[in-house]
């Protein structure tokens, strides 16, 4: 059961749940009564599979809706039915969400109504895995999983426990009480535009110093925040450009990119692009040295040792607060090993930003090349930092967003009360 009431969202949503064959098909249940208490309007759809654990009557009977399980059936009563059942959700949601449904997913299998759903659904999916540990763990799901979080499918992550079939491991379906807060908060990028006549200027991903024709200094950013925060920011409202280095991730649609290598193209085109905005993000982790001298040629492997004379790169970040024009927030990112909040902190005051967002990258599955986040958002004027526990990158970039609006609610309050 629940452990508490989730948060209701501003507007009648949307949700479109897809119910696969499994043991734990029972809880779709839950999740299905968890969003309509927040206020949700939810279409269920179901696999064959999943009809053999629960019946579609029940679905329809709390729903209020058909519930559709093949779309050629005679009592179907949309034609079309994937393709307007997507197109008018919101969300996506598949709980449980079985390996093959993930490989048919993942591979852009269509073959019953619910992947030909998927592939027509336009607006973020939400995938709530169950399974037996083995199969959890077995590499072809693990690629599946990956290739979905890197086409933008939001993951949840399976709990710990014992299995229907005895086996004690990783695989039990979330407790549907995460899954609808989770989904809530995916809701909450589409419905809110809270960030309407914002224009955001991000940057994303890693900048490269050469060495030569063939070597390179770089870092382990795969440009998953900066991305996050762009499809974040879009989804409420803003207009978004994205300064973007090196990634191992496509851009969000819809988001405005200009591609560089290095600190120093990345740095003319913050500043060719700093006057038409009014929020700066610098989630990219820029290098701060680059070789002094740039060899024409590959440098031979000669000696036993080679020495290179490093110079610093521009600091993007510094030099967009210095310059910047009324009305500017300038949000900066501390990945550090140590000592986490004193050194954002003074990353904060010495570059006089309005917010840092600080996070240790030693810690597991968290920052570089991750797809969850654990941060703290320390804003000018707080007392104390936000500490926020791990979750994916996506609801980390909401929280990011949630800063930045209630700072500029705030300066727009002071504003008006001083005038």
């Amino acid at each position: 059961m629940a452990s508490s009431e989730p948060q209701s969202i501003d507007s009648k949503s949307k949700v479109a749940l897809g119910v696969c064959g499994g043991i734990a098909a029972y809880k779709a249940v839950e999740v299905l009564r968890g969003l309509q208490r927040a206020g949700c309007t939810v279409r269920v759809a179901m696999t064959p599979r999943a009809c053999e654990f629960v019946q579609p009557l029940t679905f329809k009977a709390l729903s209020g809706s058909h519930v559709i399980v093949d779309d050629y059936a005679p009592d179907n009563p949309d034609p079309i039915a994937h393709i307007t059942f997507s197109q008018s959700a919101d969300l996506l949601i598949v709980a449980p969400a079985t390996a093959n449904i993930i490989a048919k997913f993942a591979n852009g299998v269509a073959d019953d109504f619910l992947t030909s759903t998927y592939l027509a659904c336009s607006a973020p999916v939400l995938l709530a895995p169950a399974m037996n540990t083995t199969m959890w763990e077995h590499p072809a799901t693990q690629r599946n999983l990956q290739k979905l979080r890197s086409d933008g499918v939001h993951i949840i992550e399976p709990d710990a426990g014992e299995m229907a079939c005895g086996t004690i491991g990783p695989g039990r379906l979330s407790e549907p009480d995460r899954i609808v807060a989770a989904a809530l908060e995916l809701l909450k990028g589409t419905t809110q535009h809270d960030l309407s006549g914002e224009r955001f200027l991000i940057t994303v991903g890693a900048t490269r110093e050469d060495i030569d024709p063939v070597r390179f200094i770089s870092n382990r950013s795969s440009g998953k925040m900066g991305f996050a925060l762009a499809a974040a920011a879009k989804q409420r409202g803003a207009r978004v450009t994205a300064v973007t280095g090196i990634t191992t991730v496509q851009p969000p649609v819809g988001v405005k990119t200009i591609e560089v290598k290095s600190a120093e193209e990345m740095a003319d085109a913050v500043r060719n692009e700093l006057q038409n905005s009014t929020i700066f993000i610098a989630a990219a982790a820029v290098a701060d040295y680059r070789p002094a001298k740039q060899a024409a040629q590959k440098i031979k492997k000669n000696s036993e040792s080679l020495t290179l004379e490093l110079e610093r790169t521009p600091d993007i970040l510094a030099q967009a607060s210095a310059t910047r024009h009324e009305g500017l927030l300038v949000i900066g990112f501390a990945a550090e090993t140590e000592n986490l909040v004193a050194n954002a902190q003074i990353k904060l005051r010495s570059k006089n930003l309005d917010i840092v967002v600080a996070n240790d990258v030693t810690l597991a599955n968290s920052g570089f090349d991750s797809d969850t986040n654990t941060i703290n958002i320390i804003t000018r004027g707080d007392n104390e930092p936000l500490g926020l526990p791990s979750m994916s990158k996506a609801a980390a970039a909401n929280k990011v967003l949630d800063a930045i609006v209630r700072l500029r609610s705030g300066r727009a309050t002071a504003k008006t009360s001083t005038s």
